[in-house]
């Protein structure tokens, strides 16, 4: 009876490619494996498909990249075009246009408003108080204008406005009431020099302008309280110059006079004869009237500024 053959695993067998033609040999026994070995090896079917595909994993990470960098480029262009747009220069065009647009889209001030607003500031209301036939009661006596020459309250008027007062009121551009007291009079132009007791912090003096290019033709605004009323402006234009006048009464007789055509009555007297630039160049004097009327009908008279500036004893233009 033969022996069973005992299984020794001293020496591993070495591996060598299989012989097809040759039987399978059968171990005689066969060795259970132990908690403590490794597990057997996988074949080469499951390795190749258990390990990573290592060159599709490094493309699609290179598709990621190129993505986030031209989104990143895409918002550095943007910024650059939005700065550039936002601090593009302003032409010459641009500032036509924008000019056009403004003069079809706003009305613009006439001369003459912007020379009244000019003036406005230096104009104020003059009022002569005296006595009533009893004395006891203080009433009107003239009502006048008056423009501010110098800032610090010296004002030139007619003489004829305050001529006899007991008191002076002056009124400013501001609402400021306060009195004035005579500091000079030229009656040979109807012409006198006020100083007010209180100004505005904020007072601001006429501009003078010398007469010596005035010409027939040019426009010119007076303002001042017709009535009482004001300011009130008139527009018009010089109709002559170095013309005189006497009054009615006889007792008054000016020479070297502006003639205007701007509406003057009452009231007007001792106030500005503007130019279109806001400019004095007279003061308001007389109205030519030959009816009881007293009222405008077409020709008044300023004395002219250098007449006005030398009363104050203002240099000569």
């Amino acid at each position: 009876m033969p022996r069973p053959a005992l299984y020794s695993s001293s020496r591993p067998a070495r591996s060598r490619a299989p012989d097809p033609a040759a039987a399978p040999a059968v171990p005689a026994t066969v060795a259970l494996p132990s908690a403590d070995a490794p597990p057997p090896p996988q074949d080469a079917a499951q390795a190749t498909a258990a390990a990573p595909h290592a060159p599709a994993v490094r493309r699609q990470l290179w598709a990621l990249w190129t993505i986030v960098v031209l989104l990143a480029a895409l918002l550095v262009a943007s910024a650059w075009h939005n700065n550039r747009s936002t601090t593009r220069k302003i032409t010459q065009d641009d500032i036509d246009a924008a000019v056009l647009r403004t003069l079809e889209t706003t009305t613009p001030p006439s001369a003459a408003a912007r020379a009244v607003e000019s003036i406005a500031p230096s104009i104020v209301r003059v009022v002569g108080y005296g006595r009533s036939k009893n004395g006891k009661e203080e009433v009107e006596r003239g009502i006048g204008t008056g423009v501010v020459i110098v800032d610090k309250g010296v004002i030139l008027t007619n003489l004829h406005v305050v001529a006899g007062a007991d008191r002076i009121g002056i009124t400013f551009h501001d609402g400021l009431e306060t009195t004035a007291s005579i500091t000079g009079a030229q009656p040979e132009n109807d012409l006198a020099v006020l100083q007010a007791h209180k100004v505005p912090d904020d007072l601001e003096a006429a501009t003078l302008r010398s007469t010596q290019n005035l010409r027939p033709g040019d426009h010119v605004v007076a303002v001042g309280f017709p009535f009482g009323i004001g300011p009130s402006a008139s527009a018009g234009v010089v109709s002559g110059l170095q013309r005189e006048f006497t009054s009615p009464e006889g007792k008054r007789q000016l020479s070297n006079l502006i003639q205007f055509d701007a509406a003057a009555n009452p009231g007007n007297s001792g106030g500005p004869l503007v130019t279109l630039d806001g400019e004095v160049v007279g003061i308001v004097t007389a109205i030519l009237n030959p009816t009881p009327a007293r009222t405008f009908i077409g020709i008044g008279f300023a004395v002219p500024i250098e007449n006005a500036a030398s009363a104050v004893g203002m240099p000569p233009f």
